[in-house]
């Protein structure tokens, strides 16, 4: 389906990450050929092109298809998640079968219901209505001592490692957890972290979470009474 096709696409570029044939047969969980059937019937319609290096860029009208596909599957998350109470996990995947049958006046009814959300239960931000924060990086290149605030959680997490997902809900790393690094372990490529307690994670892991870094003290300058 060509839904399925942006929507990766979408997820892959919103990560930093290089679209290409392969990356899209390995995320689908299709075969090479497979993508570039599909990817073929795609550029004659208009929605994608080939860069020079190979690398797969979404015209202005697959960036607006791929954008309003991610924007449907967010809010009917949100929905999941915040009225009906379903966990990460679970509302990830019903939203993905859900988002194909949402029309335009029920995605826009349940977002004004929902009071409108600047973001999916993972943080990651609703196209058109929300962008990425500029001063995002990752987890894992937070310092020792460096403390910061978890933004939103990598969508390689919630498509490619459900578990993992499910791993950081149960150990309450969402987004709004203020995070402290205790000790960072460059042979072991670890990480210890107090968040509502103690935590090792890997860098693999903490890559897959964004946080903003909390401002510094400057020396000599003691925090304003409560």
């Amino acid at each position: 389906m060509v839904a399925h096709y942006l929507e990766a696409i979408f997820y892959i570029r919103a990560e930093g990450e290089v679209v290409r044939s392969a990356r899209l047969a390995d995320w689908l969980g299709v075969s090479r050929p497979t993508v570039t059937a599909a990817l073929r019937r795609m550029t004659r319609d208009g929605m994608l092109r080939l860069n020079a290096r190979k690398e797969i860029e979404l015209t202005a009208r697959g960036d607006a298809a791929a954008a309003a596909v991610v924007r449907r599957h967010r809010i009917v998350e949100r929905w999941l998640t915040d009225v009906l109470g379903l966990d990460w996990v679970t509302a990830d995947a019903e939203a993905e079968r859900l988002e194909h049958a949402v029309s335009e006046v029920v995605e826009e009814t349940l977002y004004r219901a929902l009071g409108r959300p600047k973001s999916c239960p993972h943080g990651n931000p609703i196209p058109g209505h929300s962008t990425m924060r500029p001063n995002e990086l990752r987890l894992s290149a937070l310092k020792s001592g460096e403390t910061g605030t978890i933004t939103r959680i990598s969508e390689v997490a919630q498509r490619e490692a459900p578990p993992l997902l499910q791993y950081l809900h149960d150990r309450g790393l969402k987004p709004g957890t203020r995070v402290t690094v205790q000790e960072v372990d460059s042979v072991g490529r670890t990480m210890r972290l107090r968040a509502a307690r103690l935590l090792t994670l890997s860098n693999e892991t903490a890559s897959k979470l964004s946080v903003v870094r909390s401002a510094r003290l400057k020396p000599g300058r003691a925090r304003a009474p409560r």
